[in-house]
């Protein structure tokens, strides 16, 4: 393996709570819940499957459907699947549901996994490129900027900026391209093995890590150190 193409949200990083998401907002908009009030509106949201990183719609509304299936191949898909998913819950003022939206692209919604700057920072001093592909409506660059993470990304591969989505080849085939190598020597690491294992198609090695909370996987991407090895070495068993 000579490159590495890392997924972005449950690979990298997770996305915050449902509840700590609504906490912020309504904090940052002066609007107040009692305690259940609020506990039942994030459990709904979460059904509702409105967090984007966060959980899959417990069921897709008929009118959202085909938005829903391209989501990702532009931000105002990605914008009007997900604001219409919250809207789906009775909010205080109707104008929470873009301050949720435009919460969960905030770098403070966001935490790395544990090993996430280990193994980025290792990639890197082994001089092996990475790059970032992710299904996303939205510029994630200041979440690894304001996480001290950045100088270890060599390219991002984001899907609303080609229009095409995972596991389409075509994505992961810019990736490669931007990296400079050749697929069947590049590594895909995701979550998701509808959406990541698409690499495969390409010629890609993949593999997987569980999409936990953060205190949940605290080493799960250490073993893409030992995948990829050092360049002119053999790779040695952990």
């Amino acid at each position: 393996m000579s490159a590495v193409l890392f997924d972005f949200s449950g690979t990298l990083f997770r996305v915050e709570s449902t509840e700590s998401w609504l906490r912020a907002v309504l904090a940052g908009a002066a609007v107040t819940l009692t305690e259940p009030e609020l506990t039942e509106t994030a459990r709904a949201l979460e059904t509702a499957g409105a967090l984007p990183g966060g959980a899959a719609p417990a069921w897709l509304p008929e009118d959202l459907a085909g938005v829903w299936a391209v989501r990702d191949e532009s931000a105002e898909l990605h914008r009007a699947a997900y604001t219409g998913l919250s809207r789906r819950v009775p909010l205080p003022d109707d104008g929470l549901h873009d301050a949720l939206y435009e919460r969960h692209m905030s770098p403070d919604a966001w935490s790395p996994y544990p090993d996430t700057a280990e193994v980025l920072r290792t990639l890197k001093e082994r001089g092996v490129p990475v790059a970032v592909v992710s299904n996303i409506g939205w510029d994630l660059r200041p979440v690894f900027r304001a996480h001290g993470l950045d100088a270890y990304v060599d390219a991002y591969v984001l899907s609303y900026e080609h229009g095409v989505q995972k596991p389409d080849p075509r994505l992961f085939s810019v990736a490669c391209e931007a990296l400079g190598t050749q697929p069947e020597k590049a590594l895909m690491v995701g979550d998701s093995r509808p959406a990541d294992g698409g690499a495969a198609a390409l010629g890609c090695r993949v593999h997987f890590v569980d999409h936990l909370p953060v205190a949940e996987r605290p080493d799960a991407l250490l073993p893409v150190l030992d995948l990829v090895g050092r360049p002119g070495r053999p790779v040695q068993p952990r």
